[in-house]
């Protein structure tokens, strides 16, 4: 595929992975709102900084796995099993909680730019996702795993999570009061998402059995 496309894959899916309200986009709209967007815009790029390396580390592992197709079998349906059980709990388990705001001290530029790359680098969600997202798309021949494909969807990975928190921070003012941010929705929006990865996780599994 075109070293261009697999930058917009990587930005695309990237996309997808952030869309759901959580700690990063909603960290990077709170400051935003209380500290000014340059802030908000600084604290993102601490985050996309780590996203790169997160991406690059779920790259080179799917590329082992790659190599070795029945460790990718057993990984596959340990993943379904995962997302079956996250489905489950943030559509019947999770309840919504009201937590008490707290008004955070007003940091400096240099400071949010740290809190990013530090926040990120706990959220470690992006690994695994990453990885399974590029073997689902080497295995459809959309992507290889030369050093500039890797790269390429690296860059377009990092670039996409930056959009996304680019749009939390500038649209939050108009979308915070609505029921969309809501702790009941985000539990709906994050165990739908799951569930639509569950169900292709499953099928792919049953389509490897039916092909052996």
């Amino acid at each position: 595929m075109d070293i261009t496309l697999i930058f917009f894959v990587g930005l695309f899916f990237a996309l997808i992975g952030v869309i759901p309200p959580g700690l990063l986009n909603m960290t990077a709209a709170k400051i935003s709102l209380k500290e000014g967007h340059v802030r908000g815009i600084v604290f993102s790029i601490g985050v996309t900084l780590t996203v790169f390396a997160q991406t690059y580390i779920a790259a080179i592992f799917a590329r082992y796995l790659s190599k070795h197709p029945e460790t990718i079998s057993v990984l596959r349906s340990v993943a379904l099993v995962l997302f079956v059980l996250i489905t489950i709990y943030f559509l019947f388990i999770a309840k919504a909680t009201t937590k008490k705001e707290i008004k955070p001290k007003v940091k400096s530029k240099h400071s949010r730019f740290f809190q990013g790359i530090l926040m990120s680098a706990i959220n470690v969600f992006p690994i695994p996702y990453q990885a399974y997202i590029t073997i689902s798309l080497a295995s459809v021949k959309w992507i290889n795993f030369e050093i500039s494909s890797i790269i390429a969807y690296v860059l377009g990975a990092g670039m996409g999570t930056f959009v996304m928190l680019y749009i939390y921070i500038f649209f939050f003012d108009k979308i915070k009061g609505k029921s969309l941010t809501s702790q009941k929705n985000m539990n709906r929006i994050i165990g739908g998402i799951t569930g639509v990865i569950s169900v292709v996780t499953f099928v792919i599994i049953i389509k490897n059995l039916y092909s052996i």
